[in-house]
Protein backbone atom coordinates (compact mmCIF):
# COMPACT_ATOMS: atom_id res chain seq x y z
CA UNK A 1 0.00 0.00 0.00
CA UNK A 2 1.64 3.12 -1.23
CA UNK A 3 0.63 5.91 1.25
CA UNK A 4 2.58 8.88 -0.52
CA UNK A 5 2.42 9.19 -4.24
CA UNK A 6 5.65 10.79 -5.99
CA UNK A 7 4.91 13.43 -7.90
CA UNK A 8 6.88 13.20 -11.76
CA UNK A 9 7.31 15.75 -14.03
CA UNK A 10 6.41 16.12 -17.00
CA UNK A 11 7.43 19.09 -17.70
CA UNK A 12 11.05 18.30 -20.14
CA UNK A 13 14.17 20.36 -19.16
CA UNK A 14 15.28 23.78 -20.35
CA UNK A 15 18.47 25.44 -20.45
CA UNK A 16 19.34 28.93 -20.34
CA UNK A 17 22.48 31.03 -20.92
CA UNK A 18 22.13 33.25 -17.71
CA UNK A 19 25.47 35.30 -18.10
CA UNK A 20 28.37 34.85 -20.59
CA UNK A 21 31.44 37.25 -20.88
CA UNK A 22 35.55 37.93 -21.40
CA UNK A 23 36.83 38.70 -17.89
CA UNK A 24 40.06 38.51 -19.78
CA UNK A 25 42.74 36.57 -22.56
CA UNK A 26 42.78 33.75 -20.53
CA UNK A 27 39.62 33.36 -18.84
CA UNK A 28 35.80 33.07 -20.21
CA UNK A 29 32.77 32.76 -17.98
CA UNK A 30 29.91 31.57 -18.43
CA UNK A 31 26.19 30.85 -15.92
CA UNK A 32 23.41 28.37 -17.15
CA UNK A 33 20.46 27.49 -15.69
CA UNK A 34 18.51 24.21 -15.96
CA UNK A 35 15.29 23.45 -14.68
CA UNK A 36 12.85 21.78 -13.13
CA UNK A 37 14.51 19.54 -10.59
CA UNK A 38 12.96 18.22 -7.40
CA UNK A 39 14.24 19.63 -4.37
CA UNK A 40 17.69 18.37 -3.67
CA UNK A 41 18.38 17.10 -7.12
CA UNK A 42 20.11 19.81 -8.84
CA UNK A 43 23.15 19.66 -6.72
CA UNK A 44 23.20 15.82 -7.62
CA UNK A 45 22.86 16.56 -11.53
CA UNK A 46 24.73 19.92 -11.38
CA UNK A 47 28.03 17.96 -9.87
CA UNK A 48 27.63 15.03 -12.47
CA UNK A 49 27.17 17.38 -15.12
CA UNK A 50 30.73 19.67 -14.16
CA UNK A 51 32.44 16.88 -14.21
CA UNK A 52 31.66 15.40 -17.31
CA UNK A 53 31.62 19.17 -19.33
CA UNK A 54 35.20 19.48 -17.89
CA UNK A 55 36.49 16.17 -18.76
CA UNK A 56 35.13 17.45 -22.79
CA UNK A 57 37.07 20.63 -22.70
CA UNK A 58 40.13 20.15 -25.32
CA UNK A 59 43.15 22.17 -24.80
CA UNK A 60 46.99 22.09 -24.58
CA UNK A 61 49.21 22.33 -21.66
CA UNK A 62 52.80 22.39 -20.49
CA UNK A 63 53.09 18.80 -19.50
CA UNK A 64 57.03 19.19 -18.39
CA UNK A 65 59.83 21.04 -18.38
CA UNK A 66 63.47 20.23 -18.49
CA UNK A 67 65.48 23.42 -16.35
CA UNK A 68 69.57 23.68 -17.61
CA UNK A 69 71.55 22.98 -14.36
CA UNK A 70 68.06 21.80 -12.09
CA UNK A 71 67.95 18.46 -10.59
CA UNK A 72 64.32 18.76 -8.67
CA UNK A 73 61.93 20.94 -8.34
CA UNK A 74 62.90 22.45 -4.95
CA UNK A 75 66.11 23.96 -6.13
CA UNK A 76 67.08 27.40 -5.97
CA UNK A 77 69.18 29.44 -8.43
CA UNK A 78 71.61 32.42 -7.19
CA UNK A 79 69.49 35.52 -9.51
CA UNK A 80 66.35 34.14 -10.09
CA UNK A 81 63.84 35.51 -7.78
CA UNK A 82 61.40 32.94 -7.69
CA UNK A 83 62.15 28.92 -6.59
CA UNK A 84 61.38 26.46 -9.33
CA UNK A 85 58.62 25.06 -7.77
CA UNK A 86 57.18 28.78 -8.26
CA UNK A 87 57.97 28.93 -11.81
CA UNK A 88 56.67 25.53 -12.73
CA UNK A 89 53.19 26.68 -11.11
CA UNK A 90 53.80 29.85 -13.10
CA UNK A 91 54.21 27.47 -16.61
CA UNK A 92 51.22 25.73 -15.70
CA UNK A 93 48.91 28.99 -15.61
CA UNK A 94 50.02 29.46 -18.72
CA UNK A 95 46.98 29.46 -21.12
CA UNK A 96 47.55 27.68 -25.09
CA UNK A 97 46.32 26.90 -28.42
CA UNK A 98 47.35 23.97 -30.03
CA UNK A 99 46.47 23.32 -33.73
CA UNK A 100 48.64 19.64 -32.97
CA UNK A 101 47.54 16.79 -31.56
CA UNK A 102 51.79 15.61 -31.69
CA UNK A 103 53.61 16.47 -28.36
CA UNK A 104 55.25 19.59 -29.14
CA UNK A 105 58.43 21.42 -27.83
CA UNK A 106 59.40 24.81 -27.17
CA UNK A 107 62.23 27.01 -25.34
CA UNK A 108 62.94 29.30 -23.09
CA UNK A 109 66.10 31.18 -23.33
CA UNK A 110 67.05 34.71 -21.77
CA UNK A 111 70.19 36.39 -20.29
CA UNK A 112 68.97 38.66 -16.88
CA UNK A 113 68.52 41.12 -15.41
CA UNK A 114 65.36 40.37 -17.03
CA UNK A 115 61.33 39.92 -16.15
CA UNK A 116 59.93 36.84 -18.00
CA UNK A 117 57.23 36.14 -19.27
CA UNK A 118 55.27 33.85 -21.91
CA UNK A 119 56.51 36.06 -24.59
CA UNK A 120 60.01 34.71 -23.90
CA UNK A 121 58.75 31.32 -24.89
CA UNK A 122 59.74 30.28 -28.36
CA UNK A 123 58.22 27.41 -30.05
CA UNK A 124 56.58 25.79 -33.17
CA UNK A 125 53.87 28.03 -35.15
CA UNK A 126 51.10 24.74 -34.24
CA UNK A 127 51.41 26.39 -30.84
CA UNK A 128 49.63 29.54 -30.07
CA UNK A 129 50.19 31.92 -26.49
CA UNK A 130 46.91 33.18 -25.41
CA UNK A 131 48.21 35.88 -23.08
CA UNK A 132 52.13 37.08 -23.76
CA UNK A 133 52.15 39.32 -20.91
CA UNK A 134 51.74 35.87 -18.50
CA UNK A 135 54.46 36.70 -15.84
CA UNK A 136 57.12 33.31 -15.53
CA UNK A 137 59.76 34.53 -13.52
CA UNK A 138 62.90 37.46 -12.81
CA UNK A 139 66.16 37.14 -13.27
CA UNK A 140 68.05 39.49 -10.65
CA UNK A 141 71.41 38.83 -11.79
CA UNK A 142 73.37 38.67 -15.15
CA UNK A 143 72.85 34.58 -15.79
CA UNK A 144 71.28 32.74 -18.38
CA UNK A 145 68.33 30.39 -18.10
CA UNK A 146 67.32 27.74 -20.29
CA UNK A 147 63.86 26.10 -20.09
CA UNK A 148 62.78 23.16 -22.44
CA UNK A 149 59.14 22.96 -22.12
CA UNK A 150 56.94 19.56 -23.67
CA UNK A 151 53.20 21.09 -24.57
CA UNK A 152 50.52 18.66 -25.45
CA UNK A 153 47.19 18.82 -27.04
CA UNK A 154 44.55 16.59 -24.46
CA UNK A 155 41.09 16.86 -22.33
CA UNK A 156 40.94 16.81 -18.75
CA UNK A 157 43.44 16.42 -15.79
CA UNK A 158 46.20 14.16 -16.25
CA UNK A 159 48.83 13.00 -13.34
CA UNK A 160 52.43 11.51 -15.36
CA UNK A 161 53.46 8.60 -14.21
CA UNK A 162 56.93 9.98 -12.91
CA UNK A 163 58.69 6.55 -13.31
CA UNK A 164 58.24 7.16 -17.24
CA UNK A 165 59.87 10.33 -17.07
CA UNK A 166 63.56 10.95 -17.26
CA UNK A 167 65.06 12.37 -13.64
CA UNK A 168 65.85 15.56 -15.82
CA UNK A 169 62.53 16.48 -16.28
CA UNK A 170 60.24 18.04 -13.66
CA UNK A 171 56.67 16.93 -14.43
CA UNK A 172 53.91 19.41 -13.89
CA UNK A 173 50.42 17.85 -13.61
CA UNK A 174 48.11 19.16 -16.27
CA UNK A 175 44.74 20.56 -16.99
CA UNK A 176 43.86 20.54 -20.09
CA UNK A 177 41.32 23.00 -19.23
CA UNK A 178 43.24 25.48 -17.58
CA UNK A 179 41.86 28.49 -16.25
CA UNK A 180 38.27 27.00 -16.75
CA UNK A 181 35.44 28.07 -14.31
CA UNK A 182 32.37 25.59 -14.08
CA UNK A 183 29.17 26.86 -12.00
CA UNK A 184 26.15 25.16 -12.37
Amino acid sequence: MIQDEIKVSTQTLQWKCIESKIESKRLLYSRFAISPFRKGQANTVGIAMRRALLNEIEGASITYAKIKKVKHEYSTIIGLQESIHDILINLKEIVLKSESFEPQKAYISVLGPKKITAQDIKGPCCIKIIDNTQYIATLTKEISLEIELNIEKDRGYRIENLQKISRRFISSGCCFYANTKCKL
